[in-house]
């Protein structure tokens, strides 16, 4: 049976450095969204971009898969430079989920899912991409949406899939942006727990970049959060040391309390 987390990958220690931005600056014409953005994101981390809208997280997740050219900084994934790779070679270390899938797919899920292994196809689909699609299916309980039109499917339906392709792409690096948005509650749950497992069992070699403005999502399922503010990165560390009161209040205009964590 194929794994997801297979391949050389998992020789390689815990530690390693995945994701390197330095001076990151980008603008919408004369308005600069992100401004001084440093921060490097080890192999194994689970990192949750927090913000509230408008904090120029959407625009961080588009820069780190080239969606976005920012103007000024430099991004490495996996010691590469992005700007410097093709499309193909960056989506076999990263792949990326959007905010909202507007895009109707005229074909079943099943397929849907196994775009996700262009990347490792050279000529015709193996048994082993095959089982890779199933594998993922079975992980985010979607045997039932197999078979059917992915244009037919409700907006969380499609979240899920969509997510779930991203998984079967088995990429070094996860990027998801408000991955919960169109989601019930179970499904937020599901679909958070079953790629943050992936991360933990991949023996050091995964990581995954959220961004997300639900600070309990942010809190329960990341180790570490960089939260911004104004385009700036206004904390970085685990999630006690930034969600905090003075931080809540300073972001997102409100005050609170926080609640002791129970272990994950």
């Amino acid at each position: 049976m194929n794994n997801l987390n297979s391949g050389k990958v998992l020789s390689e220690s815990p530690d390693h450095e995945l994701v390197r931005v330095r001076d990151l600056e980008f603008c919408w014409g004369e308005k600069t969204v992100l401004n001084e953005i440093s921060f490097t994101i080890m192999s194994g981390q689970i990192v949750a971009i927090l913000g509230k809208n408008g904090a120029g997280k959407t625009t961080l997740i588009k820069c780190l898969n080239r969606v976005q050219n920012p103007q000024n900084g430099k991004i490495e994934i996996c010691s590469k430079d992005i700007s410097r790779q093709s499309l193909i070679e960056l989506s076999k270390s990263v792949s990326y989920v959007p905010q909202s899938v507007r895009t109707s797919f005229p074909m079943d899920v099943f397929d849907v899912l196994l775009l996700g292994r262009r990347p490792h196809i050279s000529w015709r689909t193996s048994s082993e991409d095959l089982e890779a699609v199933s594998q993922t299916l079975r992980k985010f309980g979607l045997e039932n949406l197999a078979f059917r039109r992915f244009d037919r499917l409700s907006g969380g339906e499609r979240q899920r899939v969509i997510i779930a392709k991203a998984v079967v792409q088995n990429p070094r690096v996860y990027l998801l942006d408000e991955p919960t948005s169109d989601l019930d509650l179970q499904h937020q749950l599901l679909v958070m727990e079953a790629v943050t497992d992936i991360v933990r069992n991949s023996g050091g070699s995964k990581s995954v970049i959220f961004a997300i403005h639900d600070i309990n999502i942010a809190a329960r399922f990341s180790d570490r959060v960089i939260l911004l503010h104004e385009g700036r990165i206004l904390a970085d560390g685990t999630p006690s040391e930034v969600i905090t009161r003075s931080n809540i209040a300073t972001v997102f205009g409100v005050d609170s309390e926080i609640a002791p964590s129970s272990s994950k």
